[in-house]
């Protein structure tokens, strides 16, 4: 599954869905898709998601094929578009979307 962020101030961003999952969770959602972060509430997102991924950086979400250990990708690689999106999004006091 593949899941997209949407928002008026910046692109739209699409991620696997086990790392938008994960994503979502560290900004205090339930990980449900679809979903939706009002305005007032996405620095607050984006502050909790920041917070949380410094507290496990080396946290992986997911293998490449040869399933070797050294080719894991980090959520925080992963959560950089987000991260830009978010706050793109704060700045401009928009709404940000998600949906598969």
């Amino acid at each position: 599954m593949l899941v997209t962020f949407k928002t008026t101030a910046y692109a739209d961003i699409t991620m696997f869905g086990d790392a938008a999952t994960a994503l979502l969770k560290l900004m205090g959602h339930s990980g449900n898709i679809p979903g939706a972060i009002m305005a007032d509430d996405v620095a607050n997102a984006l502050a909790q998601l920041k917070e949380n991924l410094s507290a496990r950086p080396e946290e992986s979400v997911e293998k490449t094929d040869d399933d070797d250990e050294n080719n894991r990708v980090a959520l925080a690689t992963r959560a950089v578009p987000l991260i830009e999106l978010l706050e793109a999004a704060a700045a401009s006091g928009a709404n940000v979307q998600w949906d598969s």
